[in-house]
């Protein structure tokens, strides 16, 4: 079976489409055009603002004329991920989509529908005429994935509707009325570099075979971290050897739990055993601690050309350490609501280049203040550690409103429909509601979408069939939008 033929086809129609679009964060050219040529191709009134987002504007149908003006919001951007091995280039090509099962899922790369199955409902409800309706305004956002730039960007004026869903939620039958708010800490190490030493063996140690994951809404889950466990390595090999560090690297998205990590290091012609055997023992511990969560981590070691250059030994026993001391997980769960993590962090990206090695780190919650002090809890240990630290892609929150009008809409709609009661929730991961409402605060807002898994990693997938129950959702939801006052 072919993508478009599953259902309801014209929300699988324009979400192939939008696969065939190469849409990088920070690249989204291609995507922009595509919409202003579905605008219009369908006569349909849009505007675009400085950075690119664009608002899709169309009126009510016959009798719906005096609802509240409803606004549509996904984001147009994806996360660019691939198996080792995977060619793809995420600039150019298209996504290629397999059917397995209940699942749809990419060959090898992330497969973007976080968030583009949202777009391609927007656009469903756009280009139909047989659906009902008060007025719409459709936004696109760009640039979610990596900082929300484009929310932060939006200015008064630039939307008019009163209640806003929010298209990018990951599990049907369930409506979110909050999100946690985010920093980030880049920590930058300069080494002074030495000429490697002639006298060492050389050795490429790696990390992979690990799922990845979201940052926010997988972050409970426990799956390994390969910046943390190739640090398990490092330190032991400084507790127990003489040994230079010639290069190290792990993980790249500040919002992706990381798969893969490596390092190359020197050691003595004798100390070679000792190198492998301590490998080796802390591989057999890793997949004794990960089988229910990762049970394909494995650790490698491996002969490697020998390097020009060194770290020096004092900025490579503080990196060392501080990655280690870096904390990554569940910092503390919430008093309020069942379930929810309220703060958390994620020792995101290790990366070496143009001389300096740069620690990439994310820090959560839902409350504001928690927020601040993991960020700062984070900067201390790097302080510590002699790094020049700053902070980066600070964005609010989304304060929970059970009153909400469009969330008793929302699930007198799936009651109706259904038979049963949504779950009401609130997400670890941030969402671009708090952004939205900074700016707009009088805005009624909830989210719900399809079921996603392992999103933000290339086992990215999605349920099939939570398709077409949350798309019948969306369209009675519609039917079920107040009038205004």
């Amino acid at each position: 079976m072919e993508i478009t033929e599953l259902n309801p086809k014209i929300v699988w129609k324009y979400f192939h489409e939008i696969t065939q679009v190469p849409r990088p964060s920070k690249k989204e050219e291609k995507i922009i055009a595509y919409l202003e040529k579905f605008a219009k191709d369908h006569g349909i009134e849009y505007k675009k603002d400085k950075v690119g987002n664009i608002v899709m504007s169309k009126p009510a149908t016959p009798g719906y004329e005096d609802r509240v003006k409803l606004i549509l919001q996904s984001h147009v951007d994806m996360v660019c991920e691939k198996n080792a091995g995977t060619v793809h280039d995420f600039d150019n090509d298209p996504i290629r989509t397999i059917i397995d099962g209940e699942w749809l899922h990419a060959d090898g790369t992330t497969l973007g529908a976080d968030n583009g199955i949202g777009c391609a409902a927007q656009l469903a409800v756009l280009a139909s005429d047989d659906i009902e309706h008060g007025p719409i305004e459709a936004l696109f956002t760009i640039d979610e994935e990596t900082g929300m730039t484009g929310a932060f960007a939006l200015q008064p004026g630039f939307l008019t509707g009163k209640i806003l869903i929010n298209l990018d939620s990951e599990d049907e039958g369930e409506l979110f009325i909050g999100c946690a708010g985010g920093k980030g800490i880049v920590a930058t190490f300069k080494p002074e570099y030495k000429a490697a030493p002639q006298d060492l063996v050389w050795l490429r140690a790696s990390v992979s075979g690990l799922k990845g994951g979201h940052s926010g809404g997988e972050i409970h889950v426990g799956l390994g971290n390969a910046n943390k466990i190739l640090t398990r390595y490092l330190y032991a090999l400084e507790k127990n050897l003489d040994w230079c560090l010639a290069e190290i690297g792990g993980g790249n998205l500040h919002n992706a739990i990381p798969r893969e990590a490596h390092a190359l290091i020197g050691v003595k012609p004798a100390d070679k055993a000792k190198a492998e055997e301590l490998l080796r023992e802390l591989d057999a511990a890793v997949r004794n601690e990960l089988k229910a969560v990762d049970p394909k981590v494995r650790l490698d070691i491996e002969d490697a050309a020998a390097p020009a250059q060194v770290i020096d030994c004092k900025t490579k026993s503080a990196l060392v350490r501080a990655l280690y001391a870096c904390p990554h997980g569940v910092l503390g769960m919430s008093h309020e609501l069942e379930n929810l993590v309220e703060t958390s962090n994620n020792l995101a990206s290790i990366k070496q280049r143009d001389g300096v090695i740069l620690v990439e780190t994310s820090q959560r919650s839902s409350t504001t203040s928690l927020r601040d002090s993991a960020s700062e809890m984070v900067a201390s240990v790097f302080e510590l550690a002699g790094a020049d630290v700053k902070v980066t892609d600070s964005y609010p929150g989304w304060k929970p409103n059970p009153d909400s009008a469009i969330l008793k809409a929302s699930a007198d709609a799936y009651r109706k429909l259904f038979g049963k009661e949504a779950a009401v929730k609130a997400i670890h991961a941030g969402l671009e509601c708090g952004l939205i409402l900074d700016v707009y605060p009088d805005l009624d807002m909830v989210s719900f979408g399809p079921t996603l898994r392992d999103v933000h990693s290339p086992a990215e997938r999605i349920e099939i069939k939570t398709v077409d129950l949350w798309w019948r959702h969306l369209l009675q939801v519609l039917k079920e939008i107040p009038a205004a006052k």
